[in-house]
């Protein structure tokens, strides 16, 4: 477990304060995340100020037809008509041109306080008598609470905001609007002191808003907020833990932080949990999921972070492009024999090798690296096993080695069984056994001897890697390849189905990765902006 001194505990803390505070003055975080949904929201109010005032000359239009024409002054029809320009203009900016934080602040000012003040001078063309109404209150409670409402800001900015709208509105409206004798016989004085005291209200009401808003954020950001990382997406849900991508404070990369659920929090899961991360963080192994850290929440959260994978699970790869060419599979197995090889000769076996533990991704520039994730129910043979019992029967049925299955001791040529079982489905794009039951399906392991992939597929394939593969799935772990070495040196003599050169490579991720930029942007927040293709990481239990 790796912990952090008290001095490095106290630069985090200050660094996220900082950060925080930042945000409080600026009403949105210092992050480029944070700027990103400040401007999507302000681009929302501007939208709706937009179809507000498209709406009204909408209406304008209609009334005719209903026989309630009222005619309105030029001046009045002009005003309106800028600030259908002003809204439209502004909400096309914000969603099409990348505005700096100050830019953004500047323009959530100064947009309602043109417009508040605007909006009730037309209104007071359209009719003098709402100069003497309530009218241009009306246009501070819409413009005050409406913005604290769409625009993350802080309650003081919020405060200041609003009390221009509402000192300008009235300044305005009385010193540019046109005048009435009607002043003379109403009672402007009583009606000036309520205006007031709404206008206060309104602004009271906004500042109130824009603090239960903006500390209602500031609460989920600080609940997502582990350790070093916040996080940012789930990506992946399996026994023994939760996956999401997340952000580290200070180096911005890309991180995947699995964390252990409440309510999974026991003297068991947690032993289960420490020891995952310990011998997983042994491991260096290029086609191994590189561990960064380890820790604590004060409110008991367990959790580790790794290396974020941006590819495709081999379940996922089979599931959409169907079975897979000779050459790419001796070259996936190859890279999968190297890591379990490391894991091995460490005295781990991983005991839950199946394709959606294994992922392609790209690595300093190379293509179809594979990556093997998950060490959740890995064994230590140089250490009593206390966590996962002889009894217990641990991992995915359709990768499960008959002495796994039968409960007897494993070592890593059951990992090697299931290798066989991996490299089987990407070569004819079914499990070697199928069933109906958990039973029928441990059987067929135990029992039944496999066909041929060549006799599965209907085809001929290259006939030393289906014998490579028919030995990794021998009943019998002596008649099995004895290592990882020894299976990764056969794959490479014997596999006889030429090379999956980096051309191919290059040719099969070019075409998909419109594939994979039109899913991820389905699933992903504008607001955040994110530019990760989004994986599962996480295997689960069938």
């Amino acid at each position: 477990m790796s912990a952090s001194s008290d001095g490095e505990k106290t630069s985090l803390a200050h660094i996220w304060r900082r950060n925080v505070s930042a945000s409080t003055r600026g009403g949105a975080s210092d992050t480029e995340g944070g700027r990103a949904f400040h401007q999507t929201r302000l681009a929302i109010w501007a939208k709706l100020g937009f179809l507000i005032m498209l709406g009204a000359f909408i209406l304008e239009a209609a009334l005719p037809f209903f026989g309630l024409e009222t005619p309105r002054p030029a001046v009045s029809r002009n005003l309106s008509l800028a600030l259908l320009v002003l809204w439209g203009a502004t909400w096309l900016a914000l969603r099409w041109v990348t505005l700096t934080r100050t830019m953004l602040g500047v323009i959530d000012a100064v947009i309602v306080l043109v417009a508040c003040p605007v909006s009730a001078l037309s209104s007071i063309f359209d009719d003098p008598i709402n100069r003497h109404s309530y009218m241009p209150v009306l246009f501070v409670l819409i413009g005050s609470v409406g913005r604290a409402v769409f625009v993350p800001s802080s309650a003081r900015r919020t405060f200041l905001i609003s009390l221009g709208i509402a000192v300008l509105v009235p300044l305005v409206a009385g010193r540019f609007g046109p005048t009435t004798d009607l002043a003379r016989v109403l009672p402007t004085e009583s009606l000036q002191i309520w205006s007031i005291f709404f206008s206060v209200a309104a602004v009271a009401l906004a500042t109130v808003a824009s603090r239960v808003i903006y500390g209602l954020r500031q609460d989920v950001r600080k609940a997502l907020q582990l350790g070093q990382y916040t996080l940012e997406e789930k990506l992946g849900e399996g026994g023994m833990g939760t996956v999401y991508r997340a952000r580290h404070a200070m180096l911005r990369r890309p991180t995947a932080v699995k964390c252990l659920p409440p309510d999974k929090v026991g003297e068991s899961s947690i032993e289960r949990f420490e020891r995952e991360v310990q011998n997983t963080a042994l491991l260096s192994h290029p086609n191994t999921v590189a561990i960064f850290d380890y820790g604590r929440t004060p409110d008991g959260i367990f959790y580790y972070a790794m290396e974020f994978l941006d590819g495709i699970d081999l379940e996922s790869l089979v599931g959409d492009d169907g079975p897979q060419p000779p050459a790419r599979v001796v070259h996936i197995l190859k890279q999968v024999c190297g890591s379990l090889s490391e894991a091995h000769e460490s005295g781990l076996i991983h005991r839950d090798i199946k394709p959606a533990n294994i992922i392609l991704c790209e690595r300093g520039g190379a293509l179809d690296v594979a990556k093997v994730v998950d060490f959740g129910l890995v064994k230590d043979l140089d250490q009593a096993d206390s966590v996962t019992k002889a009894d217990t029967l641990t991992g995915t049925p359709f990768y499960l080695s008959p002495e796994a299955i039968r409960g007897s001791e494993v070592d890593g040529r059951s990992d090697l069984y299931a290798v066989g079982a991996v490299g089987y489905y990407l070569l004819c794009g079914v499990n070697v056994f199928e069933g109906g039951t958990l039973v029928e399906i441990c059987s067929h392991h135990l029992h039944t001897p496999p066909p041929s992939p060549s006799e599965r597929l209907g085809r001929e394939l290259p006939r030393g890697l289906e014998a490579v593969i028919l030995a990794c799935l021998d009943k019998d772990a002596d008649r099995r390849p004895q290592s990882a070495r020894e299976l990764m040196s056969r794959l490479a003599s014997e596999g006889d189905s030429g090379s999956w050169t980096e051309e191919q490579a290059k040719a099969w991720w070019a075409e998909r990765r419109s594939l994979f930029g039109k899913a991820r942007g389905e699933r992903e927040s504008d607001a955040e902006g994110v530019s990760a293709l989004s994986v599962s990481i996480e295997g689960r239990l069938e």
